[in-house]
């Protein structure tokens, strides 16, 4: 009587194929880069008055309302605002900005700056 065999030769060979695709596709999500060239967007009074790219170092003075005024600095991906003319001095403190969708705001000088594209946000659910 012969032993029958747990797995075929075409089964290994599946086996094997489907095991190198899905390593393949482990690596293309791992060794691809998690930043995409972003900018930032910066709206005065609801209305969007410059962007930015988040890649040049830059300095800029904006003309908020009421006579405010706030200096942004881009400095190696991230935005922060440097000073601004507001009582509270809020949107100074805030940490520098560079994920999809994150912003300072200066609303005494109704300032919005808001990234648009960069780093990939963290994942801030639970499943």
């Amino acid at each position: 009587m012969e032993k029958k065999r747990w797995i075929g030769k075409r089964d290994l060979w599946l086996l094997v194929i489907l095991l190198a695709a899905g390593g393949i596709g482990m690596l293309i999500l791992f060794l691809r880069p998690d930043t995409v060239d972003g900018e930032v967007e910066i709206a005065v009074s609801g209305t969007i008055v410059e962007t930015l790219p988040l890649s040049e170092d830059t300095r800029l003075v904006i003309s908020g309302a009421n006579d405010g005024e706030n200096i942004l600095v881009i400095e190696d991906g991230k935005a922060y605002m440097e000073s601004a003319s507001c009582p509270d001095g809020i949107c100074v403190r805030h940490t520098p900005i560079s994920k999809d969708g994150e912003s300072i705001i200066c609303l005494p000088n109704q300032v919005v700056v808001t990234v648009r594209g960069g780093e990939k946000r963290d994942v801030d659910a639970v499943a």
